[in-house]
């Protein structure tokens, strides 16, 4: 039944992907026609954004998002011998390459991987996960973030995200567009100009939220396999309950988080904000994650 799920999710990734990038393919056709008075060159140079971007994420996600929440790679077993050997034995009943270990200099308790296969995956822990946290239950979250990467959830959080900056680069080529390429309206001052910058304009606004929500909601579905596949690693569901019971305590933000990847952490990275509808949520409940567990 795991791996079923797994293989969708992998099918799923494909479609949402595809209609995410022909979502951003629309904005740029709406874009290039409204401004440029081209609906292909919109669609070209929305094209090409996403793909350059897809490309670079997806080849350094790695290091590009460790570079953003300042995670210090453990080279060796001997800086790191706790976390080092819970990763290492993980991947090994995942069936995966061992993934890069980090540490994030921070005393929030929280912990996130990276890595768009199992070839190229890195699991980082923060020093409060590492202080909170007894061998089992550390060993529970990072049979967490094993599962992401064996379940391959990282490669489309991190297509996601490449995804949802597009959006924003889209969005402020318009913004600059109308401050600066009225010149290239001026020839067509009717109703339906208007009402197409009107409209382009909106989409502005809008594009990015409905980006936001459909990575957030990606993320969201997947916790609740990721909690399922690290019973099904560590045999011990007792040990990732009493992780997120002890998380879910902690008032304390990761102060090294970037916004941009909050949604690949553990549990939301920045717990000082006000609570938000469950649209923008980056995480499903916490009670609901630990009742499913309990169910299992």
């Amino acid at each position: 039944m795991l791996y079923k799920q797994i293989d969708s999710n992998k099918r799923k990734t494909v479609v949402i992907v595809l209609v995410f990038f022909l979502f951003i393919l629309a904005i740029g056709a709406l874009f290039g026609y409204t401004f440029y008075g081209s609906v292909l060159s919109g669609v070209i140079v929305s094209g090409v954004i996403a793909l350059v971007y897809i490309l670079i994420m997806t080849m350094n996600s790695s290091k590009i998002v460790m570079k953003m929440n300042h995670a210090k790679e453990v080279r060796t077993r001997d800086e790191n011998t706790e976390v080092w050997d819970a990763v290492e034995n993980m991947a090994m009943v995942a069936n995966i390459p061992m993934p890069k270990v980090y540490i994030v200099e921070d005393m929030s308790p929280n912990a996130f991987a990276t890595g768009n296969s199992p070839k190229k995956g890195a699991v980082a822990v923060t020093r409060g996960l590492v202080n909170e946290l007894d061998k089992y239950e550390l060993e529970g979250v990072i049979a967490h973030e094993v599962a992401h990467i064996r379940n391959y959830d990282i490669r489309l959080s991190t297509i996601a995200i490449a995804l949802v900056a597009v959006v924003g680069i889209l969005g402020d080529i318009a913004m600059r567009s109308m401050f600066f390429g009225r010149s290239r309206r001026s020839n067509n001052n009717g109703g339906g100009q208007i009402i197409l910058i009107v409209v382009s304009l909106l989409l502005v606004i809008i594009a990015p939220i409905v980006a936001t929500i459909i990575q957030l909601a990606l993320s969201r579905n997947r916790e609740y396999l990721a909690d399922a596949s690290a019973v099904n690693l560590t045999r011990n569901p007792d040990a990732l309950v009493g992780a997120l019971e002890k998380i879910s305590g902690t008032t304390k933000s990761v102060e090294e988080a970037s916004q941009t990847t909050a949604s690949i952490y553990f549990i939301n990275p920045f717990r000082k904000k006000k609570k938000r509808s469950k649209l923008f949520a980056t995480h499903p409940p916490m009670e609901k994650r630990i009742e499913r567990i309990k169910q299992m």
